[in-house]
């Protein structure tokens, strides 16, 4: 078990590995902001259409994992919760890698529709985005938490983790769906 005190301050080495949260945080972001805005020229010769339906079944699965590690965390099964946990972080990170690689090599995809759909897909897309982006600390921050057996501030930054992470796992989907006939 991890000496550190639940409530203490940051030791040394916390700091450390909170600063390379800190980074990663604001790097990530500003990576794939770049990425989906740059020109993609000479990059034809690579096929990622399917990405788009491979993210849908990430963000899917994520969201099972997410729910499993739930349930099974309010059953008092630590190994199960950790396993489902370690998984939708898993799913994550390949759904990340993925992501950067289709907005390096694909095109942009505009949303067709219009009227109320179109407002509630901008909505639920903006959203997407902007919880995304929250999410990354936070999920960097539960693990760090968990990894470190620090489970009091495990446990009261995953009260919040868990609901953006779902969130952002399921209007994943949603936003596939929505714009899945538009895409070329």
């Amino acid at each position: 078990m991890n000496t550190v005190n639940q409530n203490s301050p940051a030791t040394s080495s916390d700091k450390k590995y909170l600063i390379l949260i800190a980074i990663l945080s604001l790097a990530i972001p500003v990576v794939v902001a770049i990425l989906f805005f740059m020109p993609k020229e000479g990059s034809q010769s690579v096929d990622v259409s399917f990405l788009p339906t491979l993210h849908a079944i990430l963000n899917s699965l994520t969201a099972i994992a997410l729910v499993v590690g739930y349930y099974h965390i309010k059953r008092g099964n630590i190994k199960w919760h950790r396993a489902a946990m370690v998984t939708a972080f898993g799913l994550s990170a390949i759904f990340l890698v993925s992501y950067v690689t289709y907005h390096f090599f694909g095109e942009r995809t505009i949303y067709g529709g219009d009227g109320l759909l179109k407002t509630f897909y901008y909505f639920v897309l903006l959203t997407h985005i902007v919880l995304a982006v929250v999410i990354v600390p936070l999920v960097l921050l539960s693990v760090y938490f968990a990894i470190t057996e620090q489970f009091a501030r495990h446990r009261r930054i995953s009260r919040w983790t868990f609901p953006i992470w779902l969130y952002v796992a399921v209007t994943g989907v949603l936003v596939y769906l929505l714009i899945s006939p538009y895409y070329t």
